[in-house]
């Protein structure tokens, strides 16, 4: 099996010197995602899964235009932390000092999240349930001894999804002591690619991170994170 993730291409957090909670696209934006799309239009996935927010859906959609025949779905569970709503129109310097602020909070107030956002150990949760009841619908199966049972015809998938949300998937899969800054452990570029593989090893199989964050299919001044 092979899990194929997609952070999607740069968002306009920013509109007006406002805030956006669910921002569309920017213009390079948009550009890295006809990028992604060239890239990727001759690969065989068997699905492509699509998180709920907006700069997903935009990320997907050149690859699915001249792709219509890939089976699609989106999926709530694969959507970013959410953050409070009343940050929608509130000033961007005020979110950005927040943001700033926040960063010397203990393990256990990063755990509990942003007031009015959802917390970490929710947006944890949520993710490693949507993941393991994914896979199990694709005959994956999560072991005792934290090894997986994979069916012999596994399919090729394709996450289109968040820097957060691609993190603890690759820290479910790679077997790893959750931390409530993901993101910041496997800090991935707007548009960048991870693959994950099954590999069979003690009568069962782990997952092999065999690429991190590739970019290689960006220009020049194109790479942002």
């Amino acid at each position: 099996m092979e899990l194929v993730l997609l952070r999607h291409a740069q968002p306009a957090w920013n509109h007006d010197e406002r805030a956006q909670v669910d921002p569309e696209l920017t213009a390079l934006g948009h550009e890295q995602a006809r990028r992604t799309a060239a890239r990727l239009v001759g690969e065989p996935f068997d699905r492509v899964l699509v998180s709920t927010a907006v700069r997903a859906g935009q990320t997907a959609a050149p690859l699915l235009a001249a792709r219509p025949d890939l089976p699609t779905e989106r999926r709530d569970w694969m959507h970013e932390i959410r953050m409070p709503g009343s940050w929608q129109g509130t000033p961007s310097e005020e979110i950005g000092r927040v943001l700033r602020e926040a960063r010397v909070r203990t393990r256990a107030q990063w755990w509990d999240g942003l007031p009015g956002g959802e917390s970490f150990a929710d947006f944890h949760a949520r993710v490693t349930r949507g993941l393991e009841q994914e896979l199990a619908g694709l005959g994956v199966h999560a072991t005792e001894d934290r090894l997986w049972q994979v069916a012999d015809d596994a399919p090729r998938v394709l996450l289109i999804a968040h820097a957060g949300t691609n993190s603890v998937v690759l820290g479910a899969l790679l077997g790893l002591e959750p931390e409530p800054w993901e993101w910041e452990r496997f800090a991935s570029a707007h548009a960048s690619l991870t693959v994950l593989r099954s590999v069979s090893i003690a009568g069962g199989h782990i997952f092999s991170l065999q690429r991190f964050s590739d970019v290689g299919h960006l220009g020049d001044g194109q790479v942002t994170g």
